[in-house]
């Protein structure tokens, strides 16, 4: 997501913070939606309000322990709009720097899966959620653009200062807003299809969530041009500063 880094970080450490936030944001997402369905079993509304409220928190948090060391992207669209916003800006995110941020993001979210399961004594299995209904998939085309526009934009009026507390308040308010309730990530997606619980999604689902996220991923991108066509500073990355 984004956040400001210090100074650039070896790429094996940011790769480290990369599985490490997907992963654990994957497993508040699971846990908390496994704790909901326990504590609230005749009440789907009051699951979701627990499930995005640990989310919202989560993920506030995690950006701000691990993005001064790799911007806290946790999420391959974020990743693949950094490189593509900043690729003219010779401190940008460097393109040979995707693939092991990608696989680092997805081997995390598998992981922060079975944890979650495992923490709660659930069996890991893939999910029979199915999800992929037209109304769904466009409602992460529009959580996903949301996504984008909010972190780059705050990146490119250096406000990376509140990228934290923004993304996390705009996820919680996509819970409820969207058809889909925000995935607005192809990694947390795949993590997901992994825990057949309140928040899972089934495997035949995923990669049509996954192609509804990269559209979104370049509406945003072309919203941010279009709105911000230029940088007011050289942010290291969004999130946490996940450049170079």
């Amino acid at each position: 997501m984004n956040a400001p880094a210090t100074s650039p970080q070896p790429l094996g450490r940011r790769l480290l913070a990369e599985l490490l936030g997907t992963g654990l944001l994957v497993a508040v997402v699971v846990g908390s939606g496994i704790a909901a369905a326990d504590l609230s079993p005749h009440d789907t509304g009051l699951q979701l309000l627990e499930n995005s409220t640990a989310a919202v928190l989560g993920l506030a948090v995690l950006i701000l322990m691990l993005g001064p060391v790799s911007g806290a992207h946790f999420n391959p669209v974020v990743t693949v709009a950094d490189w593509y916003l900043s690729r003219r800006d010779p401190e940008g995110f460097s393109a040979r720097h995707i693939a092991p941020y990608v696989a680092a993001q997805a081997v995390g979210a598998a992981g922060g899966a079975v944890l979650a399961n495992a923490m709660f004594d659930v069996r890991t299995s893939f999910s029979g959620h199915e999800r992929a209904s037209g109304g769904h998939l466009l409602g992460e085309v529009v959580a996903t653009a949301g996504l984008v526009l909010l972190v780059f934009a705050l990146v490119r009026t250096d406000r990376v200062a509140i990228v934290a507390p923004a993304v996390g308040a705009y996820i919680g308010a996509a819970y409820w807003f969207t058809s889909s309730t925000s995935f607005a990530n192809p990694a947390v997606s795949l993590g997901r299809m992994f825990s057949d619980t309140f928040a899972g999604i089934a495997p035949s689902s995923v990669p049509a969530f996954v192609l509804a996220q990269v559209a979104g991923g370049a509406v945003g991108a072309a919203l941010v041009l279009a709105l911000y066509p230029s940088q007011a500073v050289t942010p290291h990355t969004h999130q946490g500063e996940s450049r170079a």
